[in-house]
């Protein structure tokens, strides 16, 4: 079964179901641009194919996928080369994709979920996370934005909680991804291949369930989802930093949350801020729209490419955001972002 991929990933049929494992575990299951192609060719023909009644996708090793192959765009904007576009636009095709399937869609995450590795799992209609779930849209710390959908997922948060996510770049654990409503379900590590083999068997996503399921407690305490939600829920991003400030002084919520975000890029933090309040009035396919644009914008920007050199390349974690501050950022330089593309928009 070759939709391509090479080693990077493997396709197989088992009994009811169409498997797919990323197997990069050394790089963390990053994906790369002939990851998503071939996943995109398994699902079409999968979704197709009556012999195929779910599809169930995983990682090897110790993540699930900790996002896209973020180098690659490095090391093209260092050979002066194009940007590229085309893996992100493959990218968010996939995510509406496996948005819109027709048959479930079931995610074993077991491990590190971040970035690219969210878009490829969080879109579907069965998101089961293990006890080693660790979740986050960590991309305002590196230059970047919470794609991959993000703009759809988030905002559905209770309790401006997908604000904080999006703003903060913070971890959270299996009790919170399920709390929260990002996860649909959890199991305990034990019990995935039994999962697996009775998902295998019958195609039903619910059934190979049945009597698996955990309930894992929140990790974040009540008192820190009240601050959350009364901090986060500040109509502007300024008025939310400023929140913070006045707490910091006798709240560690605060002041550990503010010190934070006073890490991250600020064209990064105010595209974040915006892009999350858009996206709860849109559907999936105008928030891929929406992210394909900012997408753009940011390849041909600063922070990006000096966000990945910090934290990846020189790892020396002191980037050098330009503008350095909020209030240097030109708010018609946010609308630019979000502007649109004319003939260059994604298209389905």
């Amino acid at each position: 079964m070759d939709f391509g991929g090479g080693d990077e990933i493997r396709f197989e049929r088992k009994g009811r179901a169409g498997v797919v494992t990323l197997t990069r575990p050394k790089a963390l299951n990053a994906l790369s641009h002939g990851m998503v192609r071939a996943l995109a060719k398994a699902l079409a023909a999968w979704e197709d194919d009556p012999t195929i009644a779910a599809v169930l996708i995983r990682g090897e090793g110790r993540a699930f996928c900790s996002g896209g192959d973020i180098m690659q765009v490095y090391a093209a904007r260092r050979a002066g080369e194009e940007p590229p576009a085309a893996f992100f636009a493959d990218e968010y095709r996939l995510n509406a994709h496996i948005e819109r399937y027709r048959k479930p869609y079931v995610a074993l995450i077991d491990g590190i979920v971040m970035g690219g590795g969210v878009g490829v799992s969080f879109h579907g209609s069965h998101r089961v996370v293990t006890e080693n779930a660790q979740f986050a849209m960590p991309e305002v710390g590196i230059g970047f934005f919470p794609d991959v959908g993000a703009s759809h997922l988030l905002p559905k948060l209770g309790g401006h909680f997908g604000r904080y996510l999006a703003l903060t770049g913070n971890r959270i654990g299996w009790g919170d991804v399920l709390g929260c409503g990002l996860a649909t379900h959890a199991i305990n590590a034990v019990d995935q291949e039994r999962f697996a083999e009775h998902l295998c068997e019958s195609g039903d996503a619910d059934a190979a369930l049945a009597g698996l399921t955990a309930s894992p407690a929140r990790e974040t305490e009540a008192a820190v989802l009240e601050a959350i939600g009364r901090h986060f829920a500040r109509p502007s991003l300024p008025e939310i930093i400023d929140g913070l400030k006045t707490e910091a002084a006798t709240d560690p919520f605060a002041a550990r949350t503010l010190s934070t975000i006073e890490g991250r890029s600020p064209t990064s933090l105010l595209v974040a801020f915006r892009e999350i309040e858009a996206g709860r009035g849109l559907s999936m396919a105008d928030c891929m729209r929406m992210e394909y644009r900012i997408l753009v914008r940011m390849l041909a920007g600063h922070d990006f490419y000096e966000g990945i050199r910090a934290a990846i390349v020189d790892k020396d974690r002191q980037p050098k955001w330009q503008p350095s501050r909020i209030e240097d950022v030109s708010m018609a330089d946010i609308d630019a972002y979000f502007a649109p593309l004319g003939e260059r928009e994604l298209t389905f």
